[in-house]
């Protein structure tokens, strides 16, 4: 028992890191019993409901019952220290996007060990400010007006519009657009569980004397994540020759995510780790990071995205400028030159495809088969548009104008189609904002040195994603944007804690 709590929270004799953060926290960092919760009820009553909770699972979720009893049983560690609950979900909130993590139990949806750890851990943090008698602080007048205003207000726009959806986007997305309420559910409440996990994360990061230590489950969640995508290449047996092919574009998602999303996804963590990398002075942690950063390469490259290459290499040219310094442009410079050597040629065949033809085929049809037929829906309602997912009852789509496609491969495009051109205006001011927050906090001499470069990173990752999106993505919660929401909510959470004049 003892070894499990060094594990989730640290040692007790050591005054640093989560350790320091009791249940409830009381402001001075002590380790006192929780008020409004007596002992019998953690040593009695939580075991003999656990007992009867997994019984019943046994009985009807059957092979799934595991799954759940372990997220059950982490629930109630969680109940006793949120900070467990949001170190959990570092680690598996990226992998609950596969179709390796359970997404109902029982045929109940909603019912996932994802969720279930959501819950527990906002409960956990609801009752641990109270327990305390502070406030809860859960989020920021910017993230609230600027970000999750325009798309509750899109979706609530959008739910008008449900019966007119096409049929091909039905059988695109099946039980997505069956009701107003399962639209509600996966188009605006499921993307703002990421917004949920970034005010955990930020909640923990406050509480914290030493939140640097919340990048170890970070590298956790990204090795995972990478080691997925080597794994199902190497064991599916295809030649890179054949997943660099413009025909190969699904071949990864069987896995659940399309390969262009986890090249975004992989290259934001890569320029976390970068960044870091460059800014630590912790021999242990650097090989960490240099291990981590080795297989987001592989991986990176495996989803032959050339989003990705593009968000690639965008990270490392503005790591290079940020140095400032000529010996460190010169050795960069000769790593590069030397990966470049080293990339296979279906990399360069991948990334000059469609070179030397018109701009519809370079852009892989997106020109006059997605964008050009959806220009006019721009104008319907242009300054407050037609509701998420709009692209799903547009005039093209239910004409047959265009590819059969469920977002418009542009996250500009598809905001101020959604949105209108002010609620893109908001959510573009949102992104701005954020990425002036990161750029304080990456020189801020309040921050330690490790987390400037987590900064640092997280803008250079936020300008790659940025960029790309013009060419896929959305500007709404994804699940390439998770290590962006990560790194938001620790830049919200170290804020409370550092000096005053922050912009976020």
């Amino acid at each position: 028992m003892q070894k499990a709590e060094e594990i989730n929270v640290g040692s007790r004799s050591n005054e640093r890191g989560l350790s320091q953060l009791s249940w409830p926290y009381n402001g001075n960092s002590s380790l006192e019993h929780p008020r409004g919760l007596p002992s019998f009820t953690a040593t009695l009553l939580l075991p003999l409901v656990a007992a009867l909770v997994f019984g019943a699972l046994i009985v009807f979720a059957e092979q799934n019952a595991i799954a759940v009893s372990i997220a059950l049983l982490a629930s109630i560690f969680i109940m006793l220290d949120f900070r467990r609950g949001v170190v959990c979900l570092i680690v598996l909130m990226p992998l609950s996007a596969s179709a390796l993590f359970p997404h109902s139990i029982g045929g109940i949806t909603g019912l996932n060990p994802l969720n279930m750890l959501l819950a527990a851990t906002f409960a956990s943090l609801l009752l641990n400010g109270n327990a305390a008698g502070t406030r809860a602080h859960f989020a920021t007048k910017p993230l609230v007006w600027l970000y999750i205003a325009p798309l509750v207000l899109a979706g609530a726009m959008g739910s008008q519009h449900i019966g007119e959806v096409s049929a091909e986007m039905i059988e695109i997305s099946p039980g997505q657009f069956n009701s107003v309420g399962s639209y509600l559910i996966n188009v605006v409440l499921k993307p703002l569980m990421l917004v949920c996990f970034a005010l955990l994360v930020a909640a923990a990061a406050a509480r914290s004397k030493n939140p640097e230590r919340l990048i170890v489950p970070m590298l956790i969640s990204i090795s995972a994540m990478c080691m997925m995508t080597i794994a199902f290449v190497f064991l599916s047996g295809a030649s890179l020759a054949e997943l660099a092919s413009s025909g190969a574009r699904t071949f990864l998602s069987p896995l659940g995510i399309h390969a262009n999303d986890l090249g975004r996804m992989y290259a934001v963590a890569y320029a976390l780790m970068l960044f870091t990398f460059a800014a630590s002075k912790d021999a242990g942690l650097r090989l960490l990071l240099a291990a981590s950063m080795v297989l987001v390469v592989i991986a990176l490259t495996l989803t032959f995205s050339r989003g990705a290459f593009f968000g690639f290499a965008v990270v490392n040219i503005l790591f290079l400028i940020s140095r400032r310094q000529l010996m460190t442009l010169v050795l960069g410079a000769l790593l590069l030159g030397g990966l470049v050597i080293l990339l296979p040629g279906a990399v360069f065949d991948r990334i000059g495809s469609g070179w030397g033809s018109d701009i519809n085929v370079i852009s892989a049809g997106r020109v006059d088969d997605i964008w050009l037929p959806v220009l006019p829906e721009l104008w319907r309602h242009p300054f407050f548009g037609n509701g998420l997912s709009s692209i799903a009852w547009s005039g093209a789509m239910r004409n047959g104008t265009m590819l059969a496609v469920g977002h418009a491969h542009n996250a500009y495009l598809g905001a101020a189609l959604d949105a209108g051109f002010i609620g893109l205006g908001l959510i573009c001011a949102y992104f701005l904002h954020i990425w002036k927050g990161f750029r304080h906090m990456s020189t801020n001499p309040a921050v330690p040195p490790v987390l400037q470069g987590f900064y640092g990173g997280a803008a250079a990752g936020l300008v790659s994603f940025l960029l790309a999106a013009f060419f896929g993505s959305s500007l709404t919660p994804a699940i390439e944007q998770i290590f962006l929401w990560l790194a938001i909510g620790m830049m919200y959470g170290q804020h409370r804690t550092t000096a005053k004049g922050t912009p976020c």
